[in-house]
């Protein structure tokens, strides 16, 4: 499940409330070792993702670097080039 968490920080434009929701979401998922709760537990997968939602936004919002800011679709690339290499993906 983590695998699909990805680097968020020094990006232009920066990373959307949208990502950051989703990494959380993901976060929580594989702490909790579920992808959709119980109805009982529901209240708190929810609390929990809406918490480290908006710690992850602060900590983006709070890091400094020196780096000129990566491009998304030039390590998309990257990374498919990557997965291809390890075989994880085939070209159709």
């Amino acid at each position: 499940m983590c695998r699909n968490i990805h680097t968020l920080h020094n990006f232009e434009p920066a990373a959307s409330s949208d990502e950051v929701h989703a990494a959380a979401l993901q976060y929580v998922r594989k702490i909790a070792g579920t992808t959709k709760p119980s109805k009982a537990n529901q209240e708190a997968f929810d609390r929990a993702v809406a918490e480290i939602a908006h710690v992850t936004q602060h900590l983006l919002d709070d890091l400094v670097t020196t780096a000129p800011p990566k491009n998304r679709d030039e390590e998309a690339a990257k990374a498919r080039a990557r997965a291809v290499a390890s075989g994880r993906y085939q070209v159709a």
